[in-house]
């Protein structure tokens, strides 16, 4: 059976990694960011990912990696600010028609599905006008095309966070994985990580000193011997103290308003919950708080939330681990919608 994909907006590599671990293969990736692709080629054997325009992929650049047609499949998640529901949601914004580049992609290699990732925002934005416009287009092109907003918490990532797919199958349709009615918690995911201090906290690698304690948390170890991307943010004394009085799962709105009144907080300063799913990880989480530590989390707890495995290690600066993070697809959920397709393909 064919099992080579085209990832594009790559990223840092949580869309291709979940479809790996399905037992696809990724003959290409490209994304404009050039700290995404050093992550992504760093986590590969073979470095496929390159730092590249989707305009400037020509037919004969994609026919390189197609020379025996066994591209079977093209994933991706075009840049969504423009849709995003945290923000100006702006029609016009030139982000919004990059998917129609990818269809344009599709339409030129014609594997037998592709899959879109995406904001929920989409659906709505100018009245559905852009969820309408890709059904149109790629079932001009032959696909049978299904969109569905899936909450990560449902596949087993520690994490609310909701997104749309489309999924478009060459003569079928689509039937998304059934979800999982237990949610795992912070707690399972963070619990077994190392207690930081301001010395430890700066080392660019830490030794495990506890044992797993569940199935995920043995997951996320698999292969690895301890922790890198673990260093902590230092905060000022007072937002120490703040954090401090916000209960577990708390806001800042729990405590007196002289606490949040004066900077106008509205969800910023959130302490997460131990017992329950994750906020949605975003790029930069500067207001949300371990739920017993008092600081942000680390950008390893983060990559933990989203499903990253430890072994799985971010270049660049610290603030630039955080947006790859923050803006990757949560790999368990890559490999549910992928095993889905692979098996309904095969079928």
């Amino acid at each position: 059976m064919k099992n080579k994909i085209i990832d594009l907006f790559c990223g840092c590599g949580g869309l291709s990694y979940g479809f790996e671990m399905a037992g696809f293969e990724v003959a290409l990736a490209i994304d404009m960011w050039n700290d995404a692709i050093k992550t992504f080629n760093h986590n590969h054997k073979n470095q496929v990912a390159y730092c590249k325009d989707i305009h400037d992929l020509t037919k004969e650049f994609l026919d390189e990696f197609n020379e025996k047609g066994d591209i079977v499949g093209i994933i991706g998640g075009p840049p969504c600010q423009g849709f995003s529901t945290v923000g100006r949601r702006d029609v016009n914004d030139p982000r919004n028609h990059l998917y129609t580049e990818y269809c344009r992609i599709v339409e030129t290699v014609k594997p037998d599905f592709f899959v879109i990732e995406n904001v929920k925002g989409l659906l709505t934005l100018n009245g559905g006008a852009f969820r309408d416009d890709i059904h149109t287009r790629f079932e001009a092109l032959g696909y049978t095309v299904r969109d569905k907003v899936v909450n990560a918490a449902d596949y087993g990532v520690p994490q609310n966070r909701q997104r749309v797919f489309f999924v478009g199958l060459k003569g079928k349709e689509f039937h998304f994985p059934k979800e999982n009615a237990v949610h795992l918690t912070c707690s399972d995911a963070l619990s077994d990580m190392p207690d930081i201090n301001i010395e430890n906290g700066m080392m660019e690698f830490m030794n495990y000193t506890k044992e797993p304690s569940n199935d995920y948390q043995r997951y996320l170890r698999e292969g690895s011997n301890g922790l890198k991307n673990n260093q902590i943010t230092v905060h000022s004394e007072q937002t120490v103290n703040i954090i401090s009085m916000i209960k577990d799962g708390g806001k800042i709105k729990d405590l007196p308003p002289e606490y949040w009144k004066i900077r106008k907080y509205n969800k910023a300063f959130e302490r997460m919950s131990a017992n329950r799913p994750s906020n949605t990880v975003d790029t930069g989480h500067r207001n949300y708080f371990h739920y017993s530590e008092n600081r942000i989390p680390t950008a390893r707890e983060n990559a933990r939330l989203q499903s990253f495995p430890d072994r799985f290690e971010f270049l660049g600066t610290k603030g630039s681990q955080y947006k790859q993070i923050g803006n990757a697809v949560p790999p368990l959920l890559a490999k549910a919608i992928a095993e889905a397709i692979k098996e309904q393909i095969k079928e």
